[in-house]
């Protein structure tokens, strides 16, 4: 019997999460005598998203109204008593807590006892100084419940401090994870079977500037495709586009078995607006990067995040955001309605009325469905490699949707030819 854990979030807080499984299956919480234990693996990003955080706590408490609960992630980091005043909550467990196996034998011993409610939020709380964290040591997984490919952990935190953001305060200061620690994970996974990992981080391009020698992503790349010689297929989460290095770039040329798509994080298409975010790279950055990874690699595809609605930004500067989707031939689009996170400096700017916020985010949101029509058109025709996630779908080397007319086990290579798409999602033969 394996603990229950719920995840909100990106893809780090999902490698995360099966650390915490783990971890806390080892201290006997998901042992019968334990009782019912749930986690709840959450995510700060947006106001939104605590939102549904507090929300899924209290619906999972009225369906199973015995069950002990724990909250843990970036939004328990960033705001631990509003989840330690929850009466749901057991138990509200820090970001780097939640790493390590004697945060949760500690919580088995507490939550073996009868529940109190005369404890007060600061009882249930084990958070500490996320700031003070100085080194992100690898865990060693068998691979992701559920998922046909796996994750690894290659850096945790962020140095910058772009105004919107509250994730720092969440995950603390950039540190990595040394690359010999990092290939014998991807190792260890593709020798259980996996075809496809994903390198990931909360900055993943400042990977390297806390290490020895300073390495850059590129380098490590390089070394995990050296090494591991039967991975089949390497892919990036999120990347900053300002700080993508001249290896990654080679490495985009050379290497067939990195993938051919990149999500970046450009947030914005106007330059004013970009230095108020406190972002690091122009407009003028953003399209030349995308220029020259196409030059270099013809065919890659490209997602970004952008927000809609930051604060200060009129139509015209908005028309930039939609026209950069354009220049740049993005893909997929995974659009934010902005929020103001308490204590960041864009909380204290003149916001935009919320309806303004919500109708650009829609337009947005349109014009990314659109260029992905455009991708998926362009798409029908091809024979592509499709690594398959459940019986009907599967995702392609530029990590398309893909649906089958049959069933197809999870977890291999299919090589099909694409005949069709619904708007969303290619059909493949």
């Amino acid at each position: 019997m394996s603990v229950d854990v719920v995840t909100f979030g990106c893809r780090l807080n999902t490698y995360e999460s099966e650390v915490i499984r783990r971890n806390a299956d080892a201290a006997g919480l998901g042992a019968r005598e334990a009782g019912d234990v749930v986690i709840v693996n959450t995510c700060a990003v947006t106001a939104e998203a605590e939102r549904q955080a507090r929300q899924a706590i209290r619906r999972l408490k009225r369906e199973r109204p015995q069950a002990r609960i724990v909250v843990t992630g970036c939004a328990a980091q960033t705001s631990p008593d509003q989840f330690a005043a929850m009466e749901e909550v057991d138990r509200v467990v820090g970001n780097d807590a939640k790493m390590r196996v004697e945060a949760w034998v500690e919580a088995q011993g507490a939550l073996r006892r009868p529940r109190d409610f005369s404890i007060g939020p600061h009882e249930k709380t084990v958070v500490n100084d996320i700031m003070s964290v100085r080194e992100t040591a690898a865990h060693l997984i068998e691979g992701i419940e559920g998922r046909a490919r796996a994750y690894v952990q290659v850096q945790n935190g962020c140095d910058h401090r772009c105004t919107f953001c509250i994730i720092p305060f969440g995950r603390g200061n950039s540190r990595s994870v040394p690359m010999g620690e990092v290939v014998e994970q991807v190792r260890r996974l593709v020798n259980n079977g996996y075809r496809e990992v994903v390198l990931t981080g909360v900055d993943l391009t400042s990977y390297g500037s806390d290490l020895p020698g300073a390495p850059r992503l590129g380098a490590l790349v390089r070394q995990v495709l050296k090494h591991v010689g039967d991975l089949q297929r390497l892919r990036l989460s999120s990347l900053d586009c300002i700080e993508i290095d001249a290896g990654l770039m080679e490495a985009f040329a050379a290497e067939e078995r990195l993938m051919p798509h990149l999500h970046l994080s450009l947030q914005a298409g106007d330059d004013l607006i970009l230095k108020r975010m406190k972002r690091r790279h122009s407009r003028a950055d953003a399209i030349a990067l995308t220029r020259e990874l196409r030059r270099r690699r013809p065919g890659m595809v490209f997602g970004a995040d952008f927000i809609a609605g930051f604060p200060t930004e009129t139509e015209e500067m908005f028309r930039r955001s939609l026209d950069l989707i354009d220049e740049c031939g993005l893909t997929y689009l995974h659009v934010f309605p902005y929020s103001p996170r308490p204590g960041t400096p864009a909380a204290r700017m003149p916001q935009v009325a919320r309806p303004v916020v919500k109708d650009r985010a829609r337009r947005l949101r349109r014009r990314g469905e659109a260029a992905l029509r455009r991708h998926l058109d362009a798409e029908v025709g091809q024979v592509r490699r499709v690594l398959t996630e459940s019986l009907g779908s599967g995702r392609s080397e530029h990590f398309t949707l893909v649906r089958f007319h049959r069933a197809v086990e999870p977890g291999i290579i299919v090589e099909t030819r694409m005949i069709g798409h619904d708007g969303a999602c290619l059909i493949a033969a």
